[in-house]
């Protein structure tokens, strides 16, 4: 007996698993890598809102349509970025060390990857990402650590790795809102100090804030990279503890 329910369409394979098109010669000739790089380019110098398929089907001299037999959707678009991204994490080579040094390395690896390219920033801490590269990432990730003592349960692998990500993603994107800060409003970070300043001195001089007051009198306030390196410590010195108990 009929339910009368349709049958799902089937849906379309993840751009990771989909054929490119067969390559035409004329106008001009495209694959997904052309269309990446040119993604990658413009996402680089303008921005990841800049990114669309019209303007990089405009940088490639193609029409928005021939980029739809490579690329579906701007959400394919973006994924192909973020793996190439990871590929170039993957090309420095394998995670070597002990368990300390490896996750220092990955975390390193992405602050250096958001470095070069601001925008990755704004596409980590979502969904997993699902690319060849970034499983393969991912993949190194988790096996840098697997073999150690300590380390048999798989979850408490998955635990230190998410924790050092954790923390990186956070650090980075605080180092990213700096510097956009001082591009937006067109002041450096000293300059905006400079012009606080009067201010912050003022509310110190109430009394109410003395915790605050031994931080601008007694604080060193080191560079990004000893702050960066600083939490890391931080943070795998939380991990060794936990794996000593």
């Amino acid at each position: 007996m009929s339910t009368g329910r349709k049958p799902r369409a089937k849906k379309a394979p993840l751009v990771w698993e989909r054929p490119e098109p067969d390559r035409r010669p004329a106008p001009a000739p495209l694959s997904r890598e052309r269309i990446v790089q040119a993604a990658i380019e413009i996402a680089d110098k303008e921005g990841l809102d800049s990114v669309s398929l019209r303007k990089v089907g405009a940088a490639l001299d193609a029409g928005p349509m021939r980029l739809y037999g490579y690329v579906a959707t701007k959400e394919e678009l973006l994924g192909l970025l973020v793996d190439e991204v990871y590929g170039e994490m993957n090309a420095e080579g394998r995670i070597r060390g002990d368990w300390r040094k490896a996750l220092r390395a990955l975390a390193h690896r992405t602050r250096r990857a958001a470095r070069e390219h601001s925008w990755f920033i704004d596409l980590l801490g979502s969904r997993p990402h699902l690319g060849p590269n970034a499983l393969a990432h991912l993949e190194a990730s988790l096996a840098a650590l697997s073999d150690t003592p300590g380390f048999e349960d798989i979850d408490t692998v998955m635990l230190a790795v998410g924790t050092v990500n954790a923390y990186v993603i956070g650090a980075i994107r605080t180092e990213a809102s700096e510097l956009r800060a001082e591009l937006q409003s067109g002041r450096s970070k000293a300059e905006w100090q400079t012009e606080t300043a009067p201010y912050i001195q003022r509310m110190l001089a109430t009394g109410d804030f003395p915790t605050l007051a031994r931080v601008v009198r007694d604080a060193s306030h080191p560079s990004l990279d000893i702050v960066f390196d600083k939490g890391l410590d931080c943070v795998l010195d939380g991990i060794a503890a936990r794996l000593a108990r």
